[in-house]
């Protein structure tokens, strides 16, 4: 295992520099922040004075060598808005991100294994082409469009749910979740049933219910464990694409999350805030996606055997 961990390391060393460098680049074309935060009569010394306090007025190569060292060091600067340090401010919004994926991603498994065993149990039924059609279309679901719909129906309209923001306790949490849970939901119940349909008749199954196992046994015990490897591992793509993604619904809720403060780094030109968010982000998926692969080998012993090889 211990060389497992090493080399997915080694692999994942390349795109996260690629990550890094990337951001730095494309974060200095958003515009020279002198023109946001200066007013319009701003005197050349003005100017000069913000650039040098700032550490713009060295060059790219210099910033460059500079960002890099202080990611080294996680030292990423100071906010140009705020004058906070970078990090503090990145790491005080991913555990809001997070509890909102990690919300959603339980929704969406337990929610997608009622539904996708209920429907593989009677295959070609009449329940398992409702379950079929509607998460067809709950994977087919625009986010943006279902959270805009949703706030003007049960926020403005009925005026049952906030708006934005985190003030109106659990109910500030229906929308969001919502909005986030409809594609995970629909996608991982397709796998699940599919996956399912396949266990249910394996040989297995079918020797376990000649000894007499019950139904529920049956499915909960034999089928479903055989049929969690796939279902794990397109939730765990879900789960990186949540954290990764999350940037319209905390936008457009007002979600104190990682992403809305990406949105407003981009927006202000704070490049330390911006680069710290990607950074953290990154990581993040790095050790989702190791955590993902020991997971796997866990429930199937084949892939367990290459994992320790």
């Amino acid at each position: 295992m211990t060389g497992f961990l090493r080399r997915r390391a080694v692999t994942s060393l390349l795109p996260l520099i690629a990550v890094l460098l990337g951001v730095f680049f494309l974060a200095r074309l958003t515009g020279d922040p002198a023109n946001l935060y200066l007013p319009v009569s701003a005197t050349p010394e003005q100017r000069q004075n913000f650039i040098e306090a700032n550490g713009l007025d060295d060059s790219i190569w210099v910033q460059m060598w500079d960002y890099l060292g202080g990611v080294l060091t996680l030292d990423f600067g100071d906010s140009l808005r705020t004058g906070e340090s970078a990090a503090a401010m990145a790491l005080r919004a991913f555990p809001a991100t997070l509890q909102l994926a990690f919300s959603t991603m339980l929704i969406a498994v337990v929610g997608a294994v009622v539904i996708g065993s209920w429907a593989a149990y009677r295959p070609n039924s009449v329940a398992d082409r409702i379950s079929s059609f509607l998460s067809m279309t709950a994977a087919s679901v625009p986010d943006f469009w279902f959270a805009i719909v949703g706030v003007w129906i049960f926020a403005v309209s009925l005026g049952w749910l906030p708006t934005s923001g985190v003030t109106g306790g659990m109910a500030s949490w229906v929308l969001p979740v919502a909005t986030l849970v409809i594609r995970p939901l629909g996608v991982l119940t397709q796998v699940v049933r599919g996956a399912m349909v396949s266990a249910l008749s394996a040989p297995y199954v079918r020797l376990a219910r000649s000894k007499g196992a019950g139904d529920l046994r049956v499915v909960t015990h034999h089928a479903l464990r055989n049929a969690a490897a796939p279902a794990l591992t397109v939730a765990g793509d879900l789960m990186v694409g949540l954290i990764n993604g999350a940037v319209v619904v905390e936008t457009i809720f007002g979600w104190p999350g990682i992403g809305k403060l990406m949105i407003d780094s981009i927006l202000g030109r704070d490049f330390a805030v911006l680069q710290a968010c990607v950074l953290l982000t990154a990581v993040s998926i790095f050790v989702l996606n190791i955590l993902i692969d020991i997971g796997y080998a866990l429930l199937d012993a084949r892939v367990r055997e290459k994992v320790s090889a």
